[in-house]
Formats: structure tokens, C-alpha cells, sequence
């Protein structure tokens, strides 16, 4: 019997499952963090086989049997970043006597839509404090819309609703817009009270712009004109995510999930996006069918049974 592992990385928490070759669940475990975009490598890779010997600790299962392990974690997208990874944790795996069949580091993004689809086509969007599309068509060929990031992209995102609402708040307390409640709220949570405060908060003390979102939907919801005005142009941007990647996909509906506390949370804004995309011909909005983890197992399982390992 064939076994593989798959594993969701994350920033605070690791989630790893293992599976025989049927996909019935042997054990699953919880690791720490494993985002080597913010923590040191290090500190991942050990993270990393620690949770590995978590899921192979008492399961009458030899290493050797597991002929594939995959882990999804942000910032893999990059083919030089995630190689970094994958030499690391094999080298000291190999230190440590563990022994690994295969290992490969994918971006959390793909898991996330394997998963989301058990394998099938369809799409994920995600807007989380950024934002993203990821397709998957019948051909099994991936496709990406957006994610160039808060300078260039993230539109509908957390960061992006945060920075329209503090350009609307340093508006206000210029006298170029016609006010906004926006303004007492942030003054109320973060008391910041006049554009000096503004500028010090946001260029010297690394201020936490997707952290205004949530003030911004706030004021919305309690019909401020200009809070409303930023979020149906952040939907209309999501929205031109989708007719993007409907056109690339070419299917007659395309499916998606959606993913991230910005679009999913229930809230006036997600609310309202949600309301839009039904409006849409040929769009249909579905559950994920399985966990990000479960998806890093599928990929694992692929690419072991078309010798891609």
C-alpha cells in the first residue's frame, strides 16, 4: 500500500494529513508556523519535520511506503523560493534519519484550489488582506488572475479597502470631500485625529492599513455615502476578476469558491459581493468540497502515479 501526506502551511499553524492511497485518513496532526516568508527557514523546516513525525509516530507505517509528501505554504509560487525549501528540509531530514521519498513545496493558493474542487476544474478567488484567482480547466492546465501584490494589485482585498478608506479620512481632514464617519471611527480606534497623525502612523510606524477595512464596511453598513462608494468599486473590481478568468476558461459555467475573511465573513460587504456575482450569466458560487490539506494530498498522490515526483 501507497501512503502520502499532505500539508497546509500557515502563519501561526501547520495542518498536515496522512492518507493511504484510497484517501482514507491515518492520522492527522497540527504543527507550528510554516510560512517562510515571515518566519526564518529554519524554524520552518524544523516546524515542518516535527509535524512530519507527529503523522508518521505510532501509524505501523514505514517512511519508505510514503512515497509522497506535499506542502502547501505562501510564497511558494516562487520556483527559487520554494526550491530553497524543499533542499533545506530534505538536508536535514536526511541529518535527522528520516527518511522522504519525495517532498515538494507548492503555493498555498494551489492547494487550495485542488482541494476546493476534489481535482476537478473549476476556480478559487481569494481576498484575504490580498487578493488572487486561480482556475483550473479540463485540460488540468492552472491559469491566475491578479496577485501583483498591494503596490501594483490586491483589488478587492483587505489592504486595498483599508487604503481607499485612509485616503477618504486624509480627504476629510483636508476639506476635499464632503466628510465622512469614517473619520470618527478611526479617530476612535486608533486616535488618529489630524493629517500629522495620519502621515506618522502610516510612513513611520508601520501602520496596519488592512485593519481599517472592517471600519470602512462599518460605515458603509450605516449608509455612509463614501465608504459605500469604495466597496462598490472594490466589488467591481472582483468582478472583473471573474470575467477575466471566464475567459480564459472558456466553460459553459464557471465554478467558484470562494476563500478569505474579506469576501466570506458575513458582513456588508461580503454580503453584497455575493448578491453581485448571483447577478452574473453562467457564474455559480460553490463550497469547497475538501480541506486545502486534503488538496496538497491529491497533488501528492498526482504526481507520484504520472512519475512527476
Amino acid at each position: 500500500m501507497n501512503y502520502f501526506i499532505g500539508i497546509d502551511g500557515g502563519g501561526t499553524k501547520t495542518k498536515g494529513v496522512l492518507v493511504d492511497e484510497n484517501l482514507n485518513i491515518i492520522n492527522e496532526g497540527i504543527g507550528g508556523p510554516s510560512n517562510f516568508l515571515v518566519f526564518d527557514i529554519n524554524i520552518v523546516t524544523d516546524s515542518i519535520l516535527e509535524l512530519l513525525s507527529n503523522l508518521t509516530n505510532n501509524v505501523n507505517i514505514s517512511n519508505k511506503d510514503i512515497k509522497s509528501i506535499l506542502i502547501g505554504t505562501a510564497g511558494a509560487g516562487r520556483k527559487d523560493d520554494a526550491q530553497r525549501l524543499e533542499d533545506l528540509l530534505l538536508k536535514k531530514a536526511e541529518k535527522n534519519n528520516f527518511h522522504i521519498n519525495n517532498f515538494r513545496v507548492e503555493s498555498d493558493a494551489r492547494i487550495a484550489l485542488e482541494g476546493a474542487f476534489a481535482g476537478k476544474p473549476g476556480s478559487i478567488l481569494i481576498a484575504g488582506t490580498g487578493s488572487i484567482m486561480f482556475g483550473k480547466d479540463h485540460q488540468g492546465d492552472i491559469h491566475r488572475v491578479g496577485g501583483f501584490g498591494r503596490m501594483l494589485g490586491d483589488e478587492g482585498s483587505g489592504f486595498h479597502i483599508g487604503r481607499d478608506g485612509l485616503s477618504a479620512v486624509a480627504k476629510s481632514f483636508d476639506g476635499r470631500n464632503n466628510g465622512t464617519l469614517l473619520t470618527q471611527l478611526v479617530k476612535d480606534k486608533f486616535n488618529i485625529s489630524d493629517s500629522v497623525q495620519l502621515i506618522n502612523e502610516v510612513y513611520k510606524n508601520n501602520f496596519d492599513i488592512p485593519k481599517v477595512a472592517p471600519l470602512v464596511i462599518e460605515a458603509a453598513e450605516k449608509n455612509d455615502t463614501i465608504c459605500r462608494d469604495i466597496l462598490n468599486s472594490e466589488i467591481n473590481h472582483l468582478l472583473e476578476h471573474i470575467s477575466a478568468m471566464k475567459k480564459i476558461i472558456k466553460e459553459d459555467v464557471l465554478l467558484i469558491s470562494l476563500i478569505g475573511g474579506t469576501i466570506t465573513t458575513n458582513n456588508y460587504y461580503a454580503n453584497l459581493f455575493q448578491a453581485r456575482i448571483r447577478e452574473i450569466t453562467n457564474v455559480k458560487v460553490q463550497v469547497p468540497e475538501l480541506s486545502p490539506h486534503m488538496g496538497a494530498v491529491l497533488m501528492a498522490r498526482y504526481f507520484h502515479q504520472n512519475n512527476l515526483v
